[in-house]
């Protein structure tokens, strides 16, 4: 964290002086090249005198400070100090053109005798002849170089900045470090007392979740138990009353039937555990894709409908297509326990409906059946693992318990909601209320 505190606060001095540096330089390099342009317009002024007095031989005496040109008003060249003529007409440049029209010119541009970047002024004079003086840019540039002790005081500078960053950050940072997290109330610093407080908080919601899910898991492992114990009892009672002497040749394929169910419903709780372990772990790794609720709350029902007619259960189904992205295999399973449980929990004669509808938001499968109901009481519980609200009713008709936890896990998966509604000996419906894409 010292690392990080120091980073930023070195960054943002650096960013600071930098932007300072480049301001400085910039306004000393507008204030250079004014002065330089100031410069040589004096020495034009005092060129311009001394050719009205002395003639050529007043320019040729000024020596190579500085580059004069002396032109005709037409662009011709009179005389050069750096070059010998012929040197072209030099109307067509910027400077001189500027003075033809205005008296005086000035500008930045490439010398076509010298080839370098180079300053120009040209001013008209009296018998309307032109001087032109012009400096090369590295002259200019040797002028900026009198500002370059600034660079090692901006290095300077630089430094303690990084210094005083580091001894910030770790002041910053040190009365973190020294926090009790065994003891919060014994922090010094008041002004970290909404920091303290949220770690206080977030402490005791930890504890309470531990607290939790130990609670879960013992009584998770406590229902595991009593669940394969049953069964495992049952087919253990049957194989000795068969391997006894004299046991009735006539009983054995009963007794096989009741073992080969209970092995069956040993298989099915162990699925069902499985599954909803994978989906807590989040190992639940299957391809999503569309899926049409109303398609696949109809091969549900097709395929419950043999159970349905065994107990004079009449499935209906209403809605239309609304399709959803999702996983196809887990929403087959949460549809199927919500029928199921519908059917197994109803009155013979009773009616199962099922609905799919759909609104701007979200896409509704809704699973209604005519049954015995669920107590207030025992509504908010029905989700829970191996929760039964009648236990006695519940052996009687088979299942594991686990068939609406797993319903309450597809949902989460796949970010939908459940909404129970039910009316003891009235029946329930269970919604599933899908987001869509």
């Amino acid at each position: 964290m010292t690392r990080a505190v120091f980073r930023s606060s070195f960054l943002i001095g650096g960013i600071a002086l930098l932007l300072a540096a480049i301001l400085f330089f910039s306004l000393q390099y507008r204030q250079t090249l004014d002065e330089t342009y100031l410069a040589l317009q004096q020495e034009a002024v005092y060129a311009e005198h001394g050719l009205l007095i002395g003639g050529q031989e007043y320019l040729e005496s000024l020596g190579e400070i500085n580059r004069v040109t002396w032109i005709t008003r037409d662009g011709d060249v009179l005389f050069d100090s750096q070059y010998a003529l012929p040197i072209a007409n030099q109307m067509h440049c910027p400077e001189v053109t500027a003075a033809v029209s205005s008296g005086e010119g000035q500008g930045i541009r490439r010398s076509e005798s010298s080839g370098t970047e180079t300053m120009y002024y040209a001013l008209v004079c009296d018998d309307g002849t032109i001087l032109r003086l012009s400096r090369p840019l590295d002259a200019f540039r040797q002028a900026l170089q009198t500002v370059s002790p600034i660079l090692w005081v901006l290095l300077l500078v630089l430094l303690i900045a990084a210094l005083l960053s580091f001894r910030t950050a770790r002041r910053i940072v040190k009365p973190i470090n020294e926090l009790d997290l065994d003891d919060l109330s014994a922090s010094p610093y008041p002004e970290l007392s909404p920091l303290v407080s949220r770690i206080h908080e977030q402490k005791e919601t930890i504890l309470e979740q531990r607290t939790e899910q130990e609670r879960l898991r013992r009584e998770f492992s406590a229902n595991v138990s009593h669940e394969l114990k049953t069964p495992l009892t049952s087919i253990s009672g049957f194989a000795e009353l068969m391997s006894t002497d004299g046991f009735p040749q006539e009983k054995v394929k009963e007794f096989s039937q009741d073992i080969y169910r209970e092995s069956q419903r040993m298989i099915t709780l162990v699925d069902d555990i499985i599954r909803l372990s994978r989906l807590d772990e989040g190992g639940v790794q299957l391809r999503s894709e569309p899926v049409d609720l109303f398609s696949l709350a109809a091969d549900t029902l097709d395929s419950l409908r043999s159970v349905a007619e065994k107990q004079n259960i009449t499935l209906e189904l209403s809605g239309g297509s609304a399709e959803i992205f999702g996983v196809w295999q887990l929403l087959s399973e949460a549809v199927y326990n919500l029928c199921d449980n519908a059917i197994k929990y109803n009155k013979p004669g009773g009616t199962v409906r099922v609905s799919v509808s759909e609104d701007e938001k979200s896409c509704i499968l809704r699973v209604e059946d005519t049954g015995i109901g669920i107590p207030a009481e025992h509504q908010g519980r029905v989700f829970e693992r191996f929760y039964r609200v009648d236990k006695s009713h519940s052996k009687a008709i088979g299942g594991t318990g686990l068939g609406l936890s797993i319903v309450k896990h597809v949902a989460q998966y796949h970010r939908a909601g459940l909404e129970l509604e039910s009316i003891p000996g009235e029946g329930t419906a269970i919604s599933m209320i899908f987001p869509k894409a």
